[in-house]
């Protein structure tokens, strides 16, 4: 662990998802300083964290790397659009991630993920509980890959895109940003229009 990973982080977001980000670092040996969340009281605990001010108190606390554990993909790229800061990975120590993976500043891998050789993860992407990445794959900023979905080889997800629990996708296909996947759903032909598709095979639905 360099100098800059011994830092403490700070987590804006007191919810379930910031709570999992809490528990990486915990289990990666890391220091936790804190949550900021603006709907959440001061003084609330997360696993025996408190919760230390609001969001836009971020500034005060230039010694700390930071995680935005906010689920939703367009709040995650406004908080990181509106304040530049350091941020940090956090990666499960169950998590297999093969040779020449790259991982974006600010993304979370949760545990039981397996992520193949030369697959590109982006800025403030989720990599949910079991996730399962095969190899040459890029997945853009602010998106969200849920448990248990499976992308095959040289898939291309786009920006604040996120597939859904149990989803698959198969190899060599292309999604655009903005589309919602939904849980169980099956993604055999490229997406080139954002919205929402389910089903087996998917189907736009609106």
């Amino acid at each position: 662990m360099n100098e800059r990973e011994k830092k403490p982080y700070i987590i804006i977001g007191a919810g379930g998802h910031a709570a999992v980000i809490a528990d990486i670092l915990f289990k990666c040996g890391c220091s936790v300083k804190g949550f900021l969340d603006d709907a959440v009281a001061v003084g609330t605990e997360v696993l025996g964290e408190k919760v230390i001010g609001l969001s836009e108190s971020c500034r005060d606390h230039p010694d700390c790397l930071f995680i935005i554990g906010v689920g939703n993909n367009n709040t995650r790229m406004r908080i990181a659009q509106t304040y530049s800061l350091d941020y940090g990975v956090a990666i499960h120590p169950s998590a297999v991630i093969g040779q020449q993976v790259e991982i974006g500043l600010g993304t979370v891998v949760m545990a039981g993920c397996v992520i193949n050789p030369k697959t590109v993860i982006g800025e403030h992407c989720i990599i949910n509980t079991g996730a399962v990445l095969d190899h040459d794959n890029r997945i853009h900023d602010f998106s969200h890959i849920s448990p248990m979905a499976a992308i095959g080889g040289t898939v291309s997800i786009g920006c604040r895109t996120h597939v859904g629990i149990g989803a698959c996708v198969k190899n060599n296909i292309i999604i655009t940003d903005d589309v919602i996947v939904g849980a169980g759903a099956a993604v055999v032909n490229d997406i080139a229009e954002p919205g929402t598709y389910v089903g087996v095979p998917v189907r736009k639905l609106f």
